[in-house]
C-alpha cells in the first residue's frame, strides 16, 4: 500500500510539473495587467502605457494599465510584490525603487527579494533650469551665488524624497553649496512655483523641462546625464559645467513577482525589448525625452542594487527623513 502511495503521489507531482510547463509555455494565454504606482500623467504613466499597448499588439492578448498610487508609489507595487507569479500581474516602477528602502524602516515589501527585474525601460536626465530672475547665466556663476548666500537661493521638487529632490541634494553635497529645499506635492507644481518665481530653480525631468527651456521661459544650466542629452545638446552635462563627477539618471523599470517562472521572464524580456527597439515605441520615447532601455534581467537587477546603495548614502548624509512636505 505504502508503495502504491508513493506512485501514485509522484504521478501527481509529474502531471502537476507538466501542467505548469505547458502553461508557461503558452503564456500569455489570457490578458496581463500592468500596475502604475501613480496617477495619471508623468513620465511613468507615459512609459507604461505605450509598453502595454505596444506588448497587447505583440502577443495578441488583452494588456490592461491600472493605476494605483499613493504611499510613494508603494500601494501600487505592494499589490505587484503579493501577486501570484505567473507573469499576469506586472509592475511599471520609477526610479524611487531604489529611494524607497532608505527613506523607510518599515515597508510592505523589500525592493530587491519581492520582485523579478524584466528590463529597465527608459533612463533619462533630469535638467537643471532657473528662472529668468536668476543673474546666473552659467553653473559656475550659479554655485558662486549659492556659496555667497547659503539658503539664499531655492529649488523645488514633486516632494521629499524623489528624484528632483535628491538631485538637489546630490547637487548641494557635490557642489558644497546649501540650496533651500521647497517641495511641492507633485511636479506640475514644482514646475509651476519655478515659473511664478517662487523658487529659484528645478532639477526638473527632461520631458518637462526641455519645452520650456525651447519656449525662453526658463534658462537651463545643465543636465544631469553623463553625456550631453540629444533633446538640448547645446547644454552642457553638469559635470562638464562646474561638478565633476555629478550624475543622475531617472529610469523606469519593469517587474514581475518574485518566483515568475524563468520561462515567463524570457518570454517577457524578449518581447519587451523588442518593442522598446521598434520604430512605432523608440520614437515617440525619444520625442518624450526619454532614452529607450532594453537591459537584461540580470543587469536591471544589478543596476537597481547599485542605485539602492548610491541613494542610500545620500539619504542618510543628509538626513532626509519622510514627509518632509
Amino acid at each position: 500500500m505504502m508503495c502504491k502511495a508513493r506512485w501514485l503521489m509522484c504521478m501527481v507531482c509529474s502531471v502537476l510539473a507538466l501542467s505548469a510547463s505547458a502553461a508557461q509555455n503558452d503564456y500569455p494565454s489570457r490578458p496581463i495587467r500592468i500596475i502604475v504606482p501613480q496617477s495619471p500623467g508623468g513620465a511613468t504613466n507615459f512609459v507604461g502605457r505605450l509598453v502595454g499597448l505596444a506588448l497587447s499588439e505583440r502577443v495578441g492578448q488583452p494588456v490592461v494599465v491600472d493605476n494605483r498610487p499613493g504611499a510613494a508609489t508603494m500601494i501600487g507595487a505592494d499589490l505587484v510584490a503579493k501577486a501570484v507569479p505567473d507573469g499576469y500581474t506586472l509592475l511599471v516602477e520609477p526610479s524611487s525603487l531604489a529611494i524607497l528602502p532608505s527613506m523607510y524602516k518599515k515597508m510592505p515589501f523589500d525592493s530587491v527579494k519581492d520582485f523579478t527585474a524584466i528590463t529597465i525601460l527608459t533612463t533619462y536626465p533630469n535638467v537643471l533650469i532657473v528662472n529668468n530672475a536668476v543673474p546666473a547665466r552659467t553653473l559656475k556663476e550659479l554655485i558662486a551665488l549659492a556659496k555667497a548666500k547659503p539658503e539664499g537661493l531655492s529649488y523645488s521638487s514633486g516632494g521629499t524624497g524623489v528624484g528632483t529632490h535628491l538631485g538637489g541634494e546630490l547637487f548641494n553635497a557635490m557642489a558644497g553649496v546649501k540650496l533651500l529645499h521647497v517641495p511641492y506635492k507633485g511636479g506640475g507644481p514644482a514646475v509651476n512655483a519655478l515659473l511664478a518665481n517662487e523658487v529659484s530653480m528645478h532639477f526638473a525631468p527632461m520631458s518637462s523641462g526641455a519645452p520650456l527651456v525651447k519656449a525662453n521661459r526658463v534658462r537651463a544650466l545643465g543636465v544631469s546625464s553623463a553625456q550631453r542629452s540629444t533633446t538640448l545638446p547645446d547644454v552642457p552635462t553638469i559635470a562638464e559645467a562646474g561638478v565633476p563627477g555629478y550624475e543622475q539618471t531617472t529610469w523606469n523599470v519593469l517587474l514581475a513577482p518574485s518566483r515568475t517562472p524563468p520561462a515567463v521572464v524570457r518570454t517577457l524580456y524578449n518581447e519587451v525589448s523588442a518593442l522598446l527597439k521598434s520604430p512605432s515605441v523608440k520614437d515617440r520615447l525619444e520625442g518624450g525625452g526619454l532614452d529607450p532601455g532594453g537591459m537584461t534581467p540580470q543587469d536591471s537587477a544589478a543596476m537597481i542594487k547599485k542605485e539602492i546603495a548610491k541613494w542610500g548614502k545620500l539619504i542618510r548624509d543628509a538626513d532626509i527623513k519622510p514627509g518632509e512636505e
